[in-house]
């Protein structure tokens, strides 16, 4: 009985074949540079367009944060003006006629059998009378203290020194530092607010009352110059509140502008490396068509390793 031949189940490769695959394990990894190179390219692409996308937010938010700044510089600058009317006022009342100080035994007597009279004991009453006779507002709240990196900017930007110090500042400034202080000024602010609105309330009634028909003009004299001695302490305390909140805001509009150019130019160095990357996937791919593969290789080898090189270098350095 005649034996049937062997069948073969290996897979030979034609020898037309195996002339175009690489002979070496050098070889056969540059074969595959195109595919990396163009993972490459992609990632850095996506890396450049996620920087260029955070920059235009900081942009964005830099924008938001100057118009916080305008609105509570108008509030300084008009505050200050009032102070400022107001002490005008006072001196020429105080070079016109003669004016003693408030007497609040005298305004106790005259407040007496009305209905304001109520709020003498009470701690509005109180506070009304020692801000009548000091001329200072009383504080609400915690006192305001800034760090000393915070407070070393904030000077340099009222002093207007050059942007690169006032950068170099700036970065010295711990992460959410800024944040913390500009909270803790407008908590500032809106507690004197709170403990100034009973007080005023009480003085505003207060001054109807010795303003009548039947009160001593020079109580009433005496009164409304106490009153605007007290407003222009208070419009003066409220409007440095104010500058130091804006102060606040603007570093917080440099902090977002240099966070801006810092994003744009990663985006711009992930571009250059994405370029150096599509370049090693142009010399691969011509690398298929020509005969010294191995060189071509090689040269698209180095434009990846130079591409990936100098991603490490700006995610580390810039």
């Amino acid at each position: 009985m005649a034996k049937l031949p062997k069948i073969s189940l290996r897979a030979e490769i034609p020898e037309a074949l195996k002339a175009e695959l690489a002979p070496t394990k050098w070889g056969k990894v540059l074969s595959v540079t195109p595919v990396v190179m163009t993972v490459i390219a992609t990632m850095l692409a996506g890396l450049s367009s996620s920087e260029m996308t955070r920059a235009q937010y900081d942009r964005s938010l830099a924008a938001q944060r100057q118009s916080k700044a305008g609105d509570q510089w108008n509030f300084f600058q008009g505050k200050r003006l009032r102070a400022v009317v107001l002490r005008t006022s006072l001196d020429t009342l105080e070079s016109t006629s003669g004016i003693r100080p408030l007497d609040a035994s005298v305004l106790r007597q005259a407040l007496a059998g009305s209905p304001e009279a109520t709020t003498w004991d009470a701690p509005p009453g109180q506070m009304a009378i020692t801000a009548l006779q000091t001329g200072t507002p009383p504080l609400g709240g915690p006192k305001l203290s800034l760090s000393a990196d915070v407070q070393a900017a904030l000077s340099a930007l009222e002093e207007s020194k050059p942007d690169a110090e006032i950068a170099e500042l700036i970065g010295k400034i711990a992460g959410g530092t800024l944040d913390e202080a500009l909270r803790l000024a407008q908590g500032q602010a809106l507690s004197l607010d709170v403990a100034l609105k009973p007080v005023n309330q009480t003085i505003e009634r207060w001054e109807k009352h010795v303003s009548g028909p039947s009160a001593d003009p020079s109580l009433r004299q005496a009164f409304v110059a106490a009153r605007t001695a007290y407003n222009a302490q208070r419009y003066d305390t409220e409007a440095r509140l104010n500058q130091t909140i804006a102060g606040l805001f603007e570093l917080q509009v440099r902090t977002s502008n240099l966070s801006a150019e810092r994003h744009h130019r990663r985006s711009s160095r992930f571009f250059y490396g994405m370029l150096a990357a599509q370049l090693g996937v142009i010399v691969a791919t011509l690398a298929l068509a020509a005969q010294k593969r191995n060189l071509l290789w090689a040269i698209s080898a180095c434009a990846g390793g130079v591409a990936v090189a100098f991603t490490i270098y700006v995610l580390l350095y810039v």
